[in-house]
């Protein structure tokens, strides 16, 4: 028996798990040595297992329909045929109705061989095979139930310390990328090692006989990664994160992956006159510090796309202090200001042939002795006077200004990403970002392109009335509240568009999404959403595409 126990240490001896089995099982003392040796034998069988990998596959099949046989995909079905000898479509038929859109079936052993080398399957479901666009979703089901499928059964495969798992494109190669790299991640940086929840290796199920869409795989780790990224700097705590250190961990990100990044500090601000921006962050005892972001993907007289990202790392409303439920998510009001980092890093990621300048202006808005009031009148770039009604709309003071230096750079268009109004959770929850733009052609453009990431985006009025509301004081040029009652998002929007004297501008407010609650998308977990992103990636990506960048109507 001693013989045994030896040779069972040195199978295990890599493997923590393994090695508190066998403590356990040496600890047993049976009366019958016969006994003590055959459990010792059986775990040494246990233990000599290769480390686990997990194949994910899709199955179609009608929801509405219990008694629906299912429809393997095709790289499921040859995986049924060539390793499991058919067992596997049995199995799954035996277990009961077809899994829905965004569930998982596991299947454990499910090839003949003594040690299978997928230690378990799991089936995803994907809905009827004719899901394709839907006009009134606005959104491509068969894309989105990919996502929600393959993110399901990743965690589910998490859960179970799956070593690896390989996944097969369920017929969009990208989305299903997308789907398991952004359901498999967690903020978890702050955490003792010890406790960490594991996250297992993803990737492309192929055969060597198939093609594979690995450039479409690719594109959807990009576009996750950017996503993550965006979802890891808004939950790092705003004492960690303050504006020196966005700028810092900004310029080890990026600079690595060729854009460029300015970092202007306060006396730079003021020489160009950004009394709005300055207004706001001169409360706090950290710096405002404004970065600017340059990647060139084709010749240098290519007029760039600017994007600017509302970076308040941390919001207390000033002296409009607040309520206490509000104030534990205000370290993502830095949003925009991650999405647009995020987006840069991507863009460079994929090489497209874009120039893109970014533009972020970090500060904190915090109750302090130098805290500025309502009541008070700052002046923009551009001359403008703002009244200040309510210290907690600082958001849009901040956009202003960087919008007015945005012009230098004679763009193609301007877009900006910022949390500027509450109210948008009443309006949308969280099923779209909110937009406003001067432009039909980017609300086409955005539109299209959050159809494909299903990350969806609604149209909002930009209309002369809600102008009126914002220049209606006889102090001032314009305030940043504006009067009557409601319309807010609306209001921050055409306080906007005063500092966009002219070219094609869109606003994008991201308040709403900026926290998931973890149930109505399978691939976020609860927490920081990290929305829009991928969106405007693929907004990006699709005007350089002249065959799929909307037209306008002649």
């Amino acid at each position: 028996m001693l013989g045994v126990s030896r040779q069972l240490f040195r199978i295990c001896r890599r493997s923590p798990v393994c090695r508190r089995h066998v403590v356990e099982v040496m600890r047993r003392s049976y009366a019958s040595q016969a006994i003590n040796q055959m459990l010792l034998i059986q775990q040494m069988e246990m233990c000599a297992d290769q480390p686990s990998r997990g194949l994910i596959i899709g199955v179609y099949a009608d929801e509405e329909d219990k008694n629906d046989a299912g429809i393997l995909t095709p790289a499921g079905w040859k995986y049924n045929v060539q390793k499991t000898n058919g067992r596997l479509i049995e199995v799954l038929r035996m277990s009961g109705p077809m899994p829905r859109r965004g569930e998982a079936r596991l299947l454990f052993a499910i090839e003949p061989e003594r040690i299978p080398y997928y230690s378990v399957v799991a089936v995803v479901g994907l809905g009827k095979e004719c899901l394709g666009y839907n006009p009134y979703e606005v959104l491509d089901e068969q894309k989105e139930a990919i996502r929600r499928s393959v993110a399901a059964a990743c965690r589910i495969l998490a859960e179970l310390d799956t070593d690896r798992i390989e996944v097969e494109n369920c017929g969009h190669a990208e989305s299903a990328a997308e789907g398991a790299a952004l359901g498999i991640w967690l903020y978890q940086e702050l955490r003792d090692p010890k406790t960490r929840i594991f996250v297992p290796a993803i990737d492309l199920y192929a055969t060597k006989d198939e093609i594979c869409d690995i450039e479409g795989w690719r594109i959807g780790l990009q576009k996750a990664a950017a996503q993550n990224l965006t979802r890891q700097l808004q939950e790092m705590p705003s004492n960690l994160l303050t504006p020196t250190a966005f700028a810092q961990n900004v310029v080890e990100v990026l600079c690595k992956s060729g854009v460029n990044v300015e970092v202007k500090v306060e006396g730079w601000a003021e020489s160009q006159s950004m009394h709005a921006f300055l207004a706001v962050g001169k409360a706090s005892c950290e710096p405002p510090i404004f970065l600017e972001l340059s990647y060139y993907g084709t010749c240098a007289e290519e007029r760039p796309i600017v994007l600017v990202g509302q970076g308040i790392t941390y919001d207390a409303g000033g002296l409009c202090l607040k309520k206490k439920r509000e104030l534990f998510n205000m370290r993502g009001d830095m949003t925009g200001a991650a999405v647009v980092v995020a987006t840069c890093r991507a863009v460079a990621g994929l090489r497209l042939p874009v120039n893109i300048r970014g533009l972020i202006p970090l500060c904190e808005n915090v109750v302090g002795c130098n805290s500025f009031r309502p009541g008070d009148m700052v002046k923009s770039m551009n001359g403008k006077t703002i009244e200040v009604q309510c210290t907690d709309h600082e958001d849009v003071l901040v956009l202003a200004d960087a919008l007015l230096y945005g012009q230098n750079f004679c763009p193609k268009c301007i877009i900006d990403v910022g949390t500027c109004s509450g109210y948008m959770r009443q309006s949308l929850d969280e099923a779209a970002c909110g937009v406003f733009t001067n432009s039909e052609i980017l609300w086409q453009q955005i539109k299209h392109a959050s159809m494909h990431t299903g990350d969806r985006v609604w149209r909002f009025p930009l209309w002369n009335y809600y102008t009126r509301a914002v220049r209606a004081g006889g102090r001032s040029d314009v305030q940043n509240y504006g009067v009557g009652r409601g319309g807010r998002p609306c209001k921050a929007a055409a306080f906007l568009r005063e500092f966009v004297p002219c070219g094609q501008w869109m606003h994008i407010d991201a308040t709403n999404v900026m926290v998931t609650n973890g149930i109505d998308f399978e691939y976020l977990r609860r927490g920081m959403a990290g929305r829009p992103t991928r969106t405007l990636v693929e907004f990006i990506a699709q005007t350089i595409c002249k065959d799929t960048a909307p037209k306008m109507g002649k």
